[in-house]
């Protein structure tokens, strides 16, 4: 039997539920995987939490040289988060010849380059399915399942965090600012919750997996990302009248050879799978050249969804007799040419005007002069004087177009504001 030494760097959330798995289910992989795999190692400050998981405290030291010098200890656990002082210690444990687990998709998404080469180095290997969708085993399905395609489109609802708020505002009528509390208190968002409204967790979730799809880098950088701060239920509720639901999406498309990296809200029909994922869960759409569409759904986030495939990949590492690297990812020059920016998207747009005659065509001018087509053009009842509500469906355009024309429009004198500006997806 194959006996393999792991160490863990931090006990936190996904920590430990990492090593409860590990050691709870220690008898089970070996009967089924034929692998005895020991937690040799932990990297942690706080011997409170260490005691409240029972672990064997002569195991447990500060010292990321003790563990990377273990010649025992063939695969290393991350569980810090952030960029440091994780990168600098995941390099060393490349380096050290030292295969890496981590969920750590911020750093993965601007630091994959170095991990790469560090890993080359050391010939170890690379392993962060849990960075992505936390349990759901997306990395594994495009690396593994897919390799009879060319990946044409990944579209998912890929952070929980928004997918609660959105659903409680879509569901319930309540105001973004309650329902980003009510998602703080459950613990799906963090206190400063920044990087998940604002879409930064998406879009490096987005980056590592079109990078993987396209077998092409796609940098952080590259991926256009747009919050859900701003939306209304206002919006939300006309959406639904219009048969269609607002969600915060990731979407990346190849298209000859060209790729399109993209996190915003969007609106989806109601009648489309993604639109009925509800409170915290996550969903991917995969769409291949031979097999068409799949979709993968589950839990995004938690300490035991995330400890889960932090122990597949655990357990995948082991098994590996080549160490899974992605020569790809050292491309470091970057063509601009490679990457669409002014991307196309259908778009709703709802303004405030002037109950005026002859505003409307004036509106209407402005759309076709830039040749904007409308395909829906929809007129409120309003509370205030002279002020009404209009809601454009516009057909498929670029976004340069899009500013263009919202940004002529603003200036109309029988244009009170511009309220909303979304994206529209139907395919």
């Amino acid at each position: 039997m194959k006996k393999i030494g792991v160490a863990l760097l931090g006990l936190g959330t996904v920590g430990g539920g990492t090593y409860e798995i590990l050691t709870k289910n220690r008898e089970y992989f070996k009967k089924t995987q034929n692998l005895d795999v020991e937690v040799m190692q932990i990297l942690e400050k706080n011997i409170k939490r260490c005691e409240e998981l029972g672990v064997d405290l002569s195991i447990v030291s500060t010292d990321i040289d003790a563990v990377v010098n273990n010649p025992n200890i063939k695969i290393i656990a991350e569980f810090f988060g952030g960029i440091e002082p994780a990168r600098t210690f995941l390099i060393k444990a490349l380096e050290a010849g030292k295969s890496i687990v981590t969920a750590n998709k911020e750093l993965f998404a601007k630091h994959w380059t170095e991990l790469e080469a560090a890993a080359k180095k050391g010939n170890a290997g690379l392993y962060f399915e849990a960075s992505c969708v936390g349990g759901v085993p997306i990395i594994r399905t495009l690396t593994e399942g897919m390799q009879g395609n060319h990946i044409l489109q990944i579209k998912g609802i890929i952070n929980g965090t928004t997918n609660y708020i959105l659903s409680s505002m879509s569901e319930s009528g309540t105001a973004y600012e309650d329902a980003l509390k009510s998602a703080q208190e459950l613990g799906f968002a963090e206190l400063d919750p920044t990087a998940d409204v604002e879409g930064f967790d998406a879009a490096y979730k987005l980056s590592i997996l079109s990078s993987l799809a396209y077998h092409k880098r796609v940098p952080l950088e590259k991926v256009f990302r747009e919050g859900i701060s701003d939306i209304s239920v206002c919006d939300i509720n006309i959406g639904k009248e219009l048969g269609m639901t607002l969600k915060l999406l990731a979407i990346s498309k190849c298209k000859n050879g060209k790729i399109e990296a993209r996190v915003h809200p969007v609106f989806v029909p109601s009648t489309h799978p993604l639109a009925s994922v509800s409170g915290s869960f996550n969903a991917v759409f995969l769409n291949g050249d031979a097999v068409d569409d799949i979709m993968l759904y589950g839990r995004g986030a938690g300490a035991l969804p995330t400890g889960s495939a932090i122990v597949s990949d655990i357990i995948f590492a082991a098994k590996k007799e080549t160490p899974d690297r992605y020569p790809f990812m050292e491309e470091t020059e970057i063509n601009d040419n490679d990457f669409i920016s002014d991307f196309s998207s259908k778009y709703y747009i709802r303004i405030t005007a002037n109950d005026e005659e002859g505003t409307l065509g004036k509106i209407a001018n402005i759309f076709g002069k830039n040749n904007v087509n409308l395909l829906s053009v929809v007129q409120r009842n309003s509370n205030k004087l002279h002020s009404v509500p209009i809601v454009f469906v516009t057909s498929a355009t670029k976004t340069s177009t899009i500013k263009k024309t919202v940004a002529e429009m603003s200036k109309l004198a029988g244009v009170d504001a511009i309220r909303a500006v979304i994206r529209v997806e139907e395919d």
